[in-house]
Protein backbone atom coordinates (compact mmCIF):
# COMPACT_ATOMS: atom_id res chain seq x y z
CA UNK A 1 0.00 0.00 0.00
CA UNK A 2 1.32 3.05 -0.80
CA UNK A 3 1.95 4.82 2.45
CA UNK A 4 1.12 8.35 0.56
CA UNK A 5 -2.62 7.40 1.14
CA UNK A 6 -2.46 9.37 4.50
CA UNK A 7 -0.47 11.81 3.21
CA UNK A 8 -3.80 14.03 2.96
CA UNK A 9 -3.90 17.79 4.11
CA UNK A 10 -5.74 17.55 7.43
CA UNK A 11 -6.10 21.34 7.93
CA UNK A 12 -10.20 21.33 7.75
CA UNK A 13 -10.26 24.93 8.85
CA UNK A 14 -8.07 25.26 5.69
CA UNK A 15 -10.98 23.47 3.38
CA UNK A 16 -13.46 25.60 4.84
CA UNK A 17 -11.40 28.88 4.68
CA UNK A 18 -14.00 31.48 2.93
CA UNK A 19 -17.27 29.22 3.12
CA UNK A 20 -19.93 29.85 5.52
CA UNK A 21 -20.45 26.72 8.02
CA UNK A 22 -24.06 26.41 7.65
CA UNK A 23 -24.33 23.36 10.29
CA UNK A 24 -22.24 24.68 12.96
CA UNK A 25 -21.71 21.47 14.88
CA UNK A 26 -20.34 21.55 18.67
CA UNK A 27 -19.50 18.04 19.44
CA UNK A 28 -21.01 14.61 19.85
CA UNK A 29 -23.68 14.61 22.14
CA UNK A 30 -24.58 11.38 22.66
CA UNK A 31 -25.36 7.81 20.93
CA UNK A 32 -28.32 5.82 21.44
CA UNK A 33 -28.34 1.66 21.14
CA UNK A 34 -31.97 0.32 20.47
CA UNK A 35 -30.86 -2.91 22.48
CA UNK A 36 -33.14 -6.01 23.50
CA UNK A 37 -32.41 -5.62 27.47
CA UNK A 38 -31.64 -2.08 28.43
CA UNK A 39 -31.39 -2.95 32.07
CA UNK A 40 -28.77 -6.00 31.21
CA UNK A 41 -27.11 -4.27 28.42
CA UNK A 42 -26.00 -0.85 31.17
CA UNK A 43 -24.61 -3.57 33.52
CA UNK A 44 -22.68 -4.77 30.54
CA UNK A 45 -21.22 -1.42 29.82
CA UNK A 46 -20.74 -0.21 33.37
CA UNK A 47 -18.54 -3.33 34.10
CA UNK A 48 -16.76 -4.02 30.77
CA UNK A 49 -16.22 -0.80 29.39
CA UNK A 50 -15.90 1.16 32.97
CA UNK A 51 -19.08 3.53 32.04
CA UNK A 52 -20.80 5.34 34.84
CA UNK A 53 -24.57 5.82 35.78
CA UNK A 54 -25.91 9.19 34.53
CA UNK A 55 -29.68 9.40 34.08
CA UNK A 56 -32.95 6.79 33.32
CA UNK A 57 -36.04 7.20 31.91
CA UNK A 58 -38.82 4.33 32.77
CA UNK A 59 -42.03 3.90 34.48
CA UNK A 60 -41.05 5.10 37.40
CA UNK A 61 -40.50 8.96 35.51
CA UNK A 62 -44.16 7.97 33.91
CA UNK A 63 -42.37 6.82 30.88
CA UNK A 64 -44.96 3.46 29.40
CA UNK A 65 -43.50 2.43 26.07
CA UNK A 66 -39.66 3.02 26.40
CA UNK A 67 -37.10 2.50 28.93
CA UNK A 68 -33.73 4.25 28.70
CA UNK A 69 -30.40 4.12 30.89
CA UNK A 70 -27.76 6.70 30.17
CA UNK A 71 -24.23 6.14 30.64
CA UNK A 72 -21.26 8.45 31.00
CA UNK A 73 -17.38 8.39 30.32
CA UNK A 74 -15.65 11.70 30.43
CA UNK A 75 -17.19 12.76 27.37
CA UNK A 76 -18.88 10.05 25.98
CA UNK A 77 -22.28 9.52 26.84
CA UNK A 78 -24.10 6.16 25.67
CA UNK A 79 -28.03 5.79 25.48
CA UNK A 80 -29.56 2.17 26.18
CA UNK A 81 -33.10 2.63 24.92
CA UNK A 82 -35.39 -1.05 25.04
CA UNK A 83 -39.29 -1.26 24.39
CA UNK A 84 -42.02 -1.75 27.41
CA UNK A 85 -44.35 -3.71 25.22
CA UNK A 86 -44.87 -5.06 22.15
CA UNK A 87 -46.24 -2.27 20.12
CA UNK A 88 -43.23 -0.35 20.57
CA UNK A 89 -41.86 0.14 17.13
CA UNK A 90 -38.48 -0.17 18.62
CA UNK A 91 -39.20 -4.19 18.88
CA UNK A 92 -39.25 -4.35 14.58
CA UNK A 93 -35.50 -2.17 14.78
CA UNK A 94 -34.09 -5.17 17.48
CA UNK A 95 -36.34 -7.89 15.86
CA UNK A 96 -34.32 -6.43 12.41
CA UNK A 97 -31.14 -5.10 13.55
CA UNK A 98 -30.31 -7.05 16.89
CA UNK A 99 -28.91 -4.32 19.28
CA UNK A 100 -27.37 -1.48 17.24
CA UNK A 101 -27.04 2.45 17.18
CA UNK A 102 -30.36 4.17 15.96
CA UNK A 103 -29.43 7.70 16.99
CA UNK A 104 -26.34 9.84 16.65
CA UNK A 105 -26.92 12.44 18.45
CA UNK A 106 -24.95 15.93 17.97
CA UNK A 107 -24.58 18.80 19.81
CA UNK A 108 -25.69 22.46 18.11
CA UNK A 109 -26.40 25.92 19.27
CA UNK A 110 -29.73 25.60 17.17
CA UNK A 111 -31.40 22.95 16.37
CA UNK A 112 -34.20 24.51 14.00
CA UNK A 113 -31.55 26.02 12.20
CA UNK A 114 -30.36 22.83 11.64
CA UNK A 115 -32.75 21.26 10.93
CA UNK A 116 -33.65 23.99 8.53
CA UNK A 117 -31.01 23.68 6.62
CA UNK A 118 -30.53 20.15 6.40
CA UNK A 119 -34.40 19.44 5.49
CA UNK A 120 -33.91 22.23 2.41
CA UNK A 121 -31.05 20.49 1.12
CA UNK A 122 -32.89 17.17 1.18
CA UNK A 123 -32.75 15.47 4.51
CA UNK A 124 -35.43 13.13 4.91
CA UNK A 125 -37.05 14.62 8.13
CA UNK A 126 -37.18 12.18 11.44
CA UNK A 127 -38.49 14.34 13.63
CA UNK A 128 -39.28 18.35 13.62
CA UNK A 129 -38.59 20.98 16.05
CA UNK A 130 -39.61 20.18 19.61
CA UNK A 131 -39.02 21.89 22.68
CA UNK A 132 -38.71 19.52 26.18
CA UNK A 133 -39.24 20.91 29.46
CA UNK A 134 -39.10 20.02 32.69
CA UNK A 135 -37.81 21.73 35.60
CA UNK A 136 -34.22 22.06 34.97
CA UNK A 137 -35.14 23.83 31.55
CA UNK A 138 -35.40 23.10 28.17
CA UNK A 139 -34.06 21.32 25.22
CA UNK A 140 -34.95 21.63 21.39
CA UNK A 141 -34.56 18.68 19.14
CA UNK A 142 -35.03 18.27 15.64
CA UNK A 143 -33.90 14.74 13.37
CA UNK A 144 -32.91 13.49 10.06
CA UNK A 145 -32.43 9.82 8.71
CA UNK A 146 -28.57 9.43 7.03
CA UNK A 147 -28.25 5.69 5.81
CA UNK A 148 -30.25 2.98 6.60
CA UNK A 149 -32.74 3.23 9.52
CA UNK A 150 -29.77 5.74 11.59
CA UNK A 151 -30.61 9.02 12.47
CA UNK A 152 -28.68 12.34 13.06
CA UNK A 153 -30.53 14.05 15.71
CA UNK A 154 -29.60 17.55 16.44
CA UNK A 155 -29.81 18.82 20.10
CA UNK A 156 -29.74 22.08 21.51
CA UNK A 157 -29.15 22.42 25.16
CA UNK A 158 -28.01 26.03 26.44
CA UNK A 159 -31.01 26.69 28.23
CA UNK A 160 -30.80 22.63 30.69
CA UNK A 161 -29.20 22.10 33.06
CA UNK A 162 -30.38 18.79 34.39
CA UNK A 163 -28.72 15.30 34.38
CA UNK A 164 -29.27 14.38 30.27
CA UNK A 165 -32.46 15.21 29.10
CA UNK A 166 -36.19 16.32 29.96
CA UNK A 167 -38.39 13.38 31.42
CA UNK A 168 -34.87 11.69 32.68
CA UNK A 169 -33.71 11.69 36.49
CA UNK A 170 -30.21 11.14 37.88
CA UNK A 171 -29.30 7.50 38.27
CA UNK A 172 -28.24 6.76 41.58
CA UNK A 173 -25.80 3.15 41.65
CA UNK A 174 -24.22 1.88 44.20
CA UNK A 175 -22.40 0.04 41.54
CA UNK A 176 -20.15 2.18 39.56
CA UNK A 177 -17.09 0.29 38.67
CA UNK A 178 -13.95 1.99 37.68
CA UNK A 179 -13.95 4.09 33.71
CA UNK A 180 -11.01 2.70 31.88
CA UNK A 181 -9.84 5.76 30.44
CA UNK A 182 -12.20 6.24 27.63
CA UNK A 183 -12.29 9.99 26.66
CA UNK A 184 -14.33 11.10 24.09
CA UNK A 185 -15.67 9.59 20.40
CA UNK A 186 -12.56 10.03 17.41
CA UNK A 187 -15.44 8.87 14.98
CA UNK A 188 -18.08 6.55 14.16
CA UNK A 189 -17.82 4.45 10.76
CA UNK A 190 -21.28 3.81 8.80
CA UNK A 191 -21.52 0.52 6.14
CA UNK A 192 -23.53 0.65 3.31
CA UNK A 193 -24.53 -1.21 0.26
CA UNK A 194 -23.01 -1.98 -2.93
CA UNK A 195 -22.25 1.28 -4.74
CA UNK A 196 -23.59 3.18 -1.82
CA UNK A 197 -20.81 4.84 -1.03
CA UNK A 198 -20.84 7.63 -2.96
CA UNK A 199 -24.02 8.07 -2.89
CA UNK A 200 -24.00 9.10 0.94
CA UNK A 201 -20.95 10.31 0.42
CA UNK A 202 -22.43 13.39 -1.53
CA UNK A 203 -25.25 13.10 0.89
CA UNK A 204 -22.70 14.44 3.74
CA UNK A 205 -21.45 16.84 1.13
CA UNK A 206 -24.86 18.62 -0.13
CA UNK A 207 -27.00 18.02 3.36
CA UNK A 208 -24.60 18.84 6.13
CA UNK A 209 -21.92 20.75 4.68
CA UNK A 210 -19.02 17.84 5.45
CA UNK A 211 -16.20 17.32 3.24
CA UNK A 212 -14.42 14.20 1.97
CA UNK A 213 -10.85 14.45 3.19
CA UNK A 214 -9.65 10.90 2.91
CA UNK A 215 -10.31 8.06 0.72
CA UNK A 216 -9.54 4.59 0.02
CA UNK A 217 -10.45 2.27 -2.82
CA UNK A 218 -10.27 -1.56 -3.13
CA UNK A 219 -6.99 -1.79 -4.59
CA UNK A 220 -5.79 0.13 -1.02
CA UNK A 221 -7.91 -2.54 1.32
CA UNK A 222 -7.52 -5.61 0.15
CA UNK A 223 -6.54 -9.04 1.63
CA UNK A 224 -5.87 -11.89 -0.73
CA UNK A 225 -9.94 -12.93 0.03
CA UNK A 226 -11.95 -9.66 0.47
CA UNK A 227 -11.81 -5.72 -0.42
CA UNK A 228 -13.52 -2.66 0.59
CA UNK A 229 -13.87 0.73 -0.22
CA UNK A 230 -14.42 3.70 2.31
CA UNK A 231 -14.23 7.80 2.19
CA UNK A 232 -13.68 9.80 5.82
CA UNK A 233 -15.99 12.65 5.50
CA UNK A 234 -15.78 15.51 8.15
CA UNK A 235 -17.40 18.76 9.64
CA UNK A 236 -15.88 22.25 9.22
CA UNK A 237 -14.28 22.06 12.57
CA UNK A 238 -13.56 18.69 12.50
CA UNK A 239 -15.03 17.26 15.02
CA UNK A 240 -17.57 15.08 14.18
CA UNK A 241 -15.80 12.54 11.64
CA UNK A 242 -17.79 9.38 9.83
CA UNK A 243 -16.05 6.98 7.63
CA UNK A 244 -18.42 5.44 5.30
CA UNK A 245 -17.53 2.02 3.93
CA UNK A 246 -19.10 -0.07 0.90
CA UNK A 247 -18.02 -3.69 0.00
CA UNK A 248 -15.93 -4.86 -3.06
CA UNK A 249 -15.49 -7.57 -5.39
CA UNK A 250 -13.23 -10.55 -3.55
CA UNK A 251 -12.95 -13.94 -3.91
CA UNK A 252 -14.89 -14.17 -0.48
CA UNK A 253 -17.51 -12.26 1.55
CA UNK A 254 -16.03 -8.91 2.86
CA UNK A 255 -16.38 -8.32 6.81
CA UNK A 256 -18.63 -5.45 5.28
CA UNK A 257 -21.24 -7.84 3.61
CA UNK A 258 -21.25 -10.02 6.91
CA UNK A 259 -22.26 -6.86 8.63
CA UNK A 260 -24.89 -6.04 6.41
CA UNK A 261 -26.57 -9.65 6.14
CA UNK A 262 -26.60 -9.98 9.79
CA UNK A 263 -27.88 -6.34 10.51
CA UNK A 264 -30.07 -6.32 7.47
CA UNK A 265 -29.14 -2.91 6.00
CA UNK A 266 -26.75 -0.11 6.81
CA UNK A 267 -25.99 0.92 10.10
CA UNK A 268 -23.10 1.85 12.44
CA UNK A 269 -20.44 -0.26 12.08
CA UNK A 270 -18.11 0.48 14.86
CA UNK A 271 -18.02 3.92 17.08
CA UNK A 272 -13.80 4.62 18.12
CA UNK A 273 -13.28 5.83 21.56
CA UNK A 274 -9.91 7.91 22.37
CA UNK A 275 -7.87 7.57 25.30
CA UNK A 276 -4.45 8.91 26.46
CA UNK A 277 -3.29 5.59 27.67
CA UNK A 278 -4.19 2.41 25.81
CA UNK A 279 -2.26 -0.12 26.93
CA UNK A 280 -4.12 0.73 30.39
CA UNK A 281 -6.76 0.60 28.80
CA UNK A 282 -6.60 -2.23 26.95
CA UNK A 283 -4.86 -3.65 29.68
CA UNK A 284 -8.39 -3.02 31.87
CA UNK A 285 -10.66 -3.89 29.48
CA UNK A 286 -9.29 -7.42 28.96
CA UNK A 287 -9.44 -7.91 32.67
CA UNK A 288 -13.02 -7.53 32.92
CA UNK A 289 -13.55 -10.08 29.83
CA UNK A 290 -13.60 -7.94 26.66
CA UNK A 291 -12.71 -10.02 23.42
CA UNK A 292 -10.15 -7.99 21.29
CA UNK A 293 -9.81 -9.46 17.52
CA UNK A 294 -6.61 -11.91 17.42
CA UNK A 295 -2.93 -10.40 17.49
CA UNK A 296 -1.25 -9.44 14.14
CA UNK A 297 1.99 -11.99 13.51
CA UNK A 298 5.65 -11.18 14.20
CA UNK A 299 6.59 -9.99 11.05
CA UNK A 300 4.09 -6.79 11.76
CA UNK A 301 5.66 -5.74 14.75
CA UNK A 302 9.07 -6.12 13.28
CA UNK A 303 7.85 -3.44 10.60
CA UNK A 304 7.21 -0.93 13.42
CA UNK A 305 10.38 0.86 13.78
CA UNK A 306 11.14 0.96 9.78
CA UNK A 307 7.00 2.23 9.26
CA UNK A 308 8.03 4.77 12.19
CA UNK A 309 11.22 5.92 11.33
CA UNK A 310 9.98 6.54 7.61
CA UNK A 311 8.00 9.41 9.11
CA UNK A 312 10.89 10.47 11.55
CA UNK A 313 8.81 9.09 14.55
CA UNK A 314 10.13 7.36 17.47
CA UNK A 315 7.87 4.98 19.75
CA UNK A 316 7.08 6.35 23.00
CA UNK A 317 5.94 3.21 24.12
CA UNK A 318 7.23 -0.39 24.56
CA UNK A 319 6.69 -2.57 21.62
CA UNK A 320 6.79 -5.99 23.47
CA UNK A 321 4.09 -4.51 25.85
CA UNK A 322 1.68 -3.22 22.44
CA UNK A 323 2.38 -6.91 20.73
CA UNK A 324 1.48 -8.67 24.18
CA UNK A 325 -2.09 -6.84 23.98
CA UNK A 326 -2.16 -6.71 20.08
CA UNK A 327 -2.42 -2.63 19.90
CA UNK A 328 -1.81 -1.99 16.37
CA UNK A 329 0.82 1.13 15.12
CA UNK A 330 0.53 3.22 12.38
CA UNK A 331 2.04 6.48 11.50
CA UNK A 332 1.61 9.77 8.80
CA UNK A 333 3.85 13.23 8.58
CA UNK A 334 1.76 14.57 11.76
CA UNK A 335 2.93 11.66 14.39
CA UNK A 336 1.53 8.06 15.05
CA UNK A 337 -1.17 6.84 16.15
CA UNK A 338 -2.21 2.82 18.72
CA UNK A 339 -5.60 1.30 17.95
CA UNK A 340 -7.13 -1.66 18.63
CA UNK A 341 -10.40 -3.57 17.54
CA UNK A 342 -13.22 -5.50 19.87
CA UNK A 343 -14.84 -8.39 18.56
CA UNK A 344 -18.70 -7.96 17.94
CA UNK A 345 -20.14 -6.68 21.08
CA UNK A 346 -23.55 -8.53 20.65
CA UNK A 347 -23.93 -12.26 18.93
CA UNK A 348 -24.39 -11.13 15.34
CA UNK A 349 -21.27 -10.19 14.09
CA UNK A 350 -22.13 -6.59 13.85
CA UNK A 351 -21.22 -3.16 15.78
CA UNK A 352 -17.75 -3.26 17.54
CA UNK A 353 -15.49 -0.96 19.57
CA UNK A 354 -12.50 0.79 18.46
CA UNK A 355 -10.23 1.85 21.02
CA UNK A 356 -7.70 4.59 19.91
CA UNK A 357 -4.41 6.77 21.28
CA UNK A 358 -3.18 9.75 18.86
CA UNK A 359 0.09 10.68 19.40
CA UNK A 360 -0.19 13.56 16.41
CA UNK A 361 -1.60 11.51 13.40
CA UNK A 362 -4.44 12.34 12.13
CA UNK A 363 -5.25 9.55 10.08
CA UNK A 364 -7.26 6.09 10.67
CA UNK A 365 -4.41 3.47 10.67
CA UNK A 366 -4.05 3.15 6.86
CA UNK A 367 -0.63 0.91 7.26
CA UNK A 368 -3.15 -1.29 9.52
CA UNK A 369 -5.67 -2.13 7.00
CA UNK A 370 -4.48 -5.56 5.68
CA UNK A 371 -3.56 -7.01 9.62
CA UNK A 372 -7.09 -5.82 10.85
CA UNK A 373 -9.04 -7.23 8.06
CA UNK A 374 -7.01 -10.64 8.56
CA UNK A 375 -8.04 -11.01 11.58
CA UNK A 376 -11.61 -10.08 11.07
CA UNK A 377 -11.18 -12.74 8.28
CA UNK A 378 -10.32 -15.47 10.84
CA UNK A 379 -12.98 -14.54 13.10
CA UNK A 380 -15.29 -15.06 9.74
CA UNK A 381 -14.06 -18.04 9.44
CA UNK A 382 -14.93 -19.43 12.71
CA UNK A 383 -18.25 -17.82 11.97
CA UNK A 384 -18.85 -19.74 8.74
CA UNK A 385 -19.04 -16.34 7.07
CA UNK A 386 -15.59 -15.92 4.99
Amino acid sequence: MSRKIESVNYGLEKIFEGAQDFLPLLGTDYVELYVGNAKQAAHFYKTAFGFQSLAYKGLETGSRDTVSYVLKQDKIRLVLTSPLNSEQEINKHVVKHGDGVKVVALWVEDARSAYEETTKRGAKSYLEPTVEKDENGEVVKAGIYTYGETVHMFIERKNFNGAFLPGYVKWESDYNPEPVGLKYIDHMVGNVGWNEMNIWVKWYEDVMGFVNFLSFDDKQIHTEYSALMSKVMSNGNGRIKFPINEPAEGKKRSQIEEYLDFYEGPGVQHIAMATDDIIKAVTDLRSRGIEFLSTPPDEYYNAIPGRLEEFSHELREDLKRLKGLGIMVDADEEGYLLQIFTKPLQDRPTMFFEIIQRMGAKGFGAGNFKALFESIEREQELRGTL
